[in-house]
């Protein structure tokens, strides 16, 4: 497997460049063209100056509207800024309005987390809303012939690990290559996740703390459980792109042709 291609970035997290994977036919994915990344608010003039050195011209944003009002994205001149949310729910509250009540039972159910996470990601692939940010998001890539995209949600390991999981099916990377890139989001959120919990280590149990890092985390669990609920109400992922995401051939190898190499 070929290593992420990691970003230089200061203040962003979890910024990798997805060039550099095995697509259809042997072809590489292009570098300077897929960027993932965590959200993009207050970030220095270091990062933006190396995002647009780096070619950016879109950024795509799939967080929540809540989301995205309480931590805008940084504006960098000459980059369309497009909002594209997998999910109405602010995802950076767990999911659930009531948080007292929440957190409550994080303090006493330490699978409460990882519960959530796979009822979240389940949600993901098959809610309507997100179904149709994803097909207007695959338009978006089929709509860019030149410049980086970068795409980001809130810690860019969820949302924005389902649309790179989308992204390089439809490029023909195969997927154990894909499964891997999914999870380096961990190692790329170990010193996130260790600044958080040193910080609640005074304040909150174990259980809580379990919780929080569960949160933090990507999952082979998480991901198989969108992978089961796509093969088990449309018997493949082909099946599920092509009925849900509304992926036509055309639109496929249109994105080959846009960003594998010759």
């Amino acid at each position: 497997m070929v290593n992420p291609v990691v970003l230089p970035l200061e203040q962003v997290r979890n910024p990798r460049d997805l060039g550099g994977y095995i697509g259809d036919h042997g072809r590489r994915v292009k570098m300077h063209r897929l960027l993932r990344t965590g959200k993009i608010s207050n970030i220095t003039l270091h990062d933006q100056q190396f995002l647009l050195d780096y070619g950016l011209t879109k950024i795509i944003d799939l967080r929540s509207p809540l989301e995205c009002h309480k931590m805008p994205d940084s504006k960098i001149p000459g980059v369309e800024h497009i909002d594209l949310s997998i999910s109405t729910d602010d995802n950076t509250q767990g999911g659930k309005k009531d948080l007292a009540k929440t957190f409550e039972i994080y303090r006493h159910d330490q699978y409460a987390g990882f519960k959530m996470m796979c009822d979240r990601y389940r949600s993901h692939v098959l809610k309507e809303h997100a179904q149709n940010s994803i097909h207007k998001i695959l338009e978006v890539l089929a709509n860019t012939e030149d410049g980086a995209v970068l795409y980001h949600c809130s810690e860019g390991k969820d949302r924005t690990g389902i649309v790179t999981v989308v992204v390089l099916y439809l490029l023909g990377v195969d997927m154990e290559t894909i499964r891997q890139d999914y999870l380096y989001s961990n190692y790329m959120l170990n010193d996130y996740r260790a600044l958080r919990d040193k910080k609640m280590q005074e304040e909150e149990n174990l259980c809580f703390r379990a919780n929080m890092r569960i949160l933090g985390s990507v999952s082979d669990a998480f991901l198989d459980t969108a992978l089961i609920a796509i093969e088990k109400d449309f018997g493949s992922i082909d099946n599920y792109l092509k009925e849900k995401i509304g992926v036509t051939s055309e639109l496929r190898d249109r994105l080959r042709e846009l960003y594998l190499e010759n």
